[in-house]
């Protein structure tokens, strides 16, 4: 297996041609320095001298040593046999003078206890833990073999046998953490190959019990740093989705040979994970299948919320993994921006309560302009002013939306007074990069705004490219009044819900009254037509019409404005399907600002309707990072999911959806049908169920949602019972056609089906194009009628 060097601080073998220790980071050569910048206070590794325990020696009267395997910053490790029971063991020592210590003791102990209470192929079995002459030691069965952190260090390891390791290591996780055990130090020195073939997990000595004291001290980390997920490395709360980010960390190096987070001592490695991202795995390999490429991406999310939930869904998506279908190398970036800001709500210190539209609307505009260069990331609204009112110290709003500055600032607002002060703050140490208080007029206020947006850019050292500085300096309006009705309009559109919309609505026509050559007031108004428009209560024809015109007539005032393209794009594919034309205006949005995370997620919804779906997912993930808080962009992902057969991913997504916001309804609408497909159909009652009560309304438009559940699960009775109030109702509101034709298609009436399909055809009824595309109406797309509306959408 050739020579290794001894790491000087952990004590663990390391290859001969290594500059760092495997385990700790550490120089095996003393010459790295610790970056003095960062200084993260990870727990001491332990010195472990040797006990004095030769080769024949029998230790507590039962085992007889053999000699010396392994040693670490826990404990010494010697191959024994057992006296008694003639079999061999390996026997580990917590060194004699950490016995003394309480805490190590519980620890010791503690790393017995997780481990003995599991009994699972792919984990190592523990045989007793005992203290002797005051050496507390633990004896489980020795495996004859090596360490995959050895396998490593030949060479990388063919897809296939990594594919089979990683299997094996998660289902021996996933049982571990059904017992509520917590590895938290998953790394290649702790997989043992056995010979005779099989993967055993070692070493729970970092392990947490569900229910038990955390031993872990505030000002302390545990574990191999460069294994460590963001929220263990920075001392923070962990649970067992820290076990999937190190469980992805072991895979990527099984298959590149180097982890994920390079660096030449801790701090760097620290520094990488915290704010860095990984070479995508494609880029290392030609030979790496597309569905493990996406496993990968989604555990080593920074965010333990966009990791998988468990185990169990992620053993599902390594089981799915076609060999044969290799991801594509990722295509060089033109555009990796150098820094990153976040820009938070502005704290209203008026004294009237309704002034807080201004104050977020201030930093609203500050974000916008920002989100125009190309050479600075700026997180999206969603995401930023999800901390409002919330006491959370800066740094850490930093290093949840892994950015590396923040803009804070408050605004007091008396009659056409203004007091604004703003504050640029570096994440890595809080210090104020800049600050500044603005006492103007309020006819002032664009003058502050191109200031503060100044400033920044200034601050920050990023260069402007041609025309950013003017697109900084851009004003749609320089009527203050207009520009107020519009912060307003704006302020209630984001709420989100229908009663925000419309009054948002209200807003946007007086502005534009006000000014009639507003722009941005227009593409308001667009986009709130587009959504009244799926979601009601207009029919898609009173509505997408008004919204394509005026995107047009926003566009005729400003052909640079990406809101107008995309509520131009959303109405042209829609309701016109007009697919070139929609994906032309998508497209143009994103060019002119690629930081415009609606452009991102209405693209890929127009994607998911022409059948793109690994499209639609790759471009709703761009939404993502740049509005990572976001539930909308986060259930539409599922759609996308779903409607590509990934039915677990797409529940997977609905659920943090419904964990981001659970005052919305649309996560629980769209997982009622993945569940359906799974044949969960009491889970898809349930979710239809709390969908209407989340919509307050006793009989509802959606309460076909309700009828297709029912019909699936085999309760035809109630479903046609509930499809007779709906229908009903059609007489009165609108109620989209396609979806009755779903409850149809259910209870297995074909010709009931397509007559409302026709319907929707004519109604434009944009929800046909779900129903067309959904899973589990395969054999209604066979049929010839289903063929003739998809030609005449364009769709064939």
């Amino acid at each position: 297996m050739g020579k290794f060097l001894k790491c000087p601080r952990c004590h663990s073998d390391n290859p001969e041609s290594s500059r760092f220790c495997n385990d700790c980071g550490s120089s095996l050569d003393g010459k790295a320095a610790p970056d003095p910048k960062v200084q993260p206070s990870f727990t001491k590794t332990l010195d472990t001298p040797t006990p004095a325990l030769k080769k024949g020696t029998l230790f507590a009267n039962k085992y007889k040593i053999g000699g010396e395997i392994g040693r670490g910053g826990m404990g010494v490790v010697f191959k024994a046999e057992d006296a008694k029971l003639k079999r061999s063991v390996a026997l580990k020592l917590l060194p004699l003078e950490q016995s003394q210590s309480p805490e190590a003791k519980e620890r010791f102990m503690r790393e017995a206890q997780a481990a003995a209470a599991l009994d699972h192929p792919h984990i190592c079995t523990v045989y007793e833990v005992e203290e002797q002459d005051g050496q507390m030691y633990i004896a489980m069965a020795f495996i004859d073999g090596m360490s995959l952190k050895a396998r490593i260090v030949r060479k990388p390891l063919e897809v296939a046998e990594a594919m089979d390791i990683a299997l094996q290591v998660a289902e021996g996780l996933g049982e571990a953490h059904r017992k509520g055990v917590v590895h938290r130090d998953i790394k290649p020195a702790n997989i043992m190959l056995a010979a005779r073939g099989g993967v055993k997990i070692m070493d729970f000595g970092l392990a947490r019990l569900a229910g038990a004291g955390d031993l872990t001290r505030t000002d302390a980390v545990m574990g191999t740093v460069a294994y460590m997920s963001p929220e263990q490395a920075l001392g923070q709360k962990v649970d067992h989705r820290t076990d999937i980010w190190s469980f992805g960390c072991l895979v990527y190096e099984m298959l590149a040979g180097q982890g994920p987070f390079q660096g030449g001592h801790e701090q760097a490695v620290f520094q990488a994970i915290v704010h860095g991202e990984p070479e995508p795995i494609a880029a290392l390999r030609s030979d790496i299948p597309a569905g493990l490429a996406g496993v990968l991406e989604q555990c080593l999310q920074k965010s333990a919320l966009n990791r998988y939930l468990d185990f169990q869904a992620l053993i599902q998506d390594l089981k799915a993994v076609d060999l044969r279908v290799i991801a594509s190398a990722p295509a060089p970036s033109s555009h990796k921006p150098s820094t990153s800001i976040a820009v938070l709500p502005f704290t209203n210190m008026s004294s009237e309560k309704e002034q807080d539209y201004f104050a977020e609307g201030i930093a609203e505009e500050l974000l916008n302009a920002l989100a125009h260069i190309h050479d600075l990331r700026v997180v999206a609204r969603t995401s930023a002013f999800a901390f409002k009112g919330k006491d959370i110290d800066i740094r850490e709003i930093g290093r949840k939306l892994n950015v590396k500055s923040v803009l804070e600032g408050s605004v007091r607002k008396a009659g056409n007074r203004l007091r604004i002060t703003a504050q640029l703050i570096n994440v890595e140490d809080g210090f104020h990069l800049w600050s500044e208080r603005y006492d103007r007029d309020m006819a002032d206020i664009f003058a502050i705004q191109d200031e503060i947006t100044t400033a920044i850019v200034d601050s920050l050292k990023v260069t402007l490219k041609v025309g950013e500085k003017t697109a900084l300096r851009k004003r749609s309006t320089e009527n203050i009044e207009a520009y107020n009705l519009y912060l307003q309009g704006v302020h209630f559109w984001n709420k989100r819900t229908p009663e925000g919309v419309k009054k948002g609505m209200i807003y946007f026509r007086e502005a534009i009254e006000k000014d009639p050559g507003f722009a941005l007031a227009y593409a308001g108004l667009a986009n709130s037509y587009n959504v009244i428009g799926y979601y009601g209560p207009l029919s898609p024809r009173e509505a997408f019409p008004q919204a394509r015109d005026l995107a047009l007539k926003a566009l005729e005032l400003d052909e640079y404005l990406a809101e107008a393209h995309t509520a131009l794009g959303t109405a042209l594919g829609t309701h016109y399907w007009d697919w070139a034309g929609a994906e032309n205006a998508f497209k143009r949005a994103i060019e002119l600002n690629p930081g415009y995370p609606s452009a991102r997620q209405l693209y890929g919804i127009f994607l998911m309707f022409v059948g793109r779906y690994d499209e639609a997912i790759q471009e709703l993930r761009k939404g993502q990072e740049l509005d990572p808080v976001s539930a909308s962009i986060t259930w539409v992902l599922g759609i996308a999911f779903a409607h590509a057969r990934h039915y677990d991913r797409a529940i997977r997504e609905y659920k943090k959806a419904m964990e981001l916001d659970p005052a919305a309804y649309l996560p629980y609408l769209w997982t009622v049908f993945p569940y359906s497909m799974k044949g969960m159909h009491e889970e898809a009652i349930a979710a239809a169920k709390r969908m209407l009560e989340l919509l307050g309304e006793e009989i509802s438009p959606w309460n076909t949602v309700l009828a297709q559940v029912h019909a699936a699960a085999g309760n035809q009775d109630e479903a046609r019972r509930i499809l007779t109030e709906v229908i009903a109702l059609s007489e009165k509101r609108y109620v989209s056609p396609a979806y009755i034709a779903g409850v149809y298609r259910e209870l297995n009436e074909r010709d009931k089906a397509f007559e409302w399909l026709h319907r929707a055809y004519e109604e434009r009824d944009h929800w046909l194009l779900t129903i067309i595309a959904r899973p589990g109406l395969d054999n209604l797309r066979e049929d010839p009628r289903a063929k003739a509306l998809l030609r005449k959408m364009g769709l064939e």
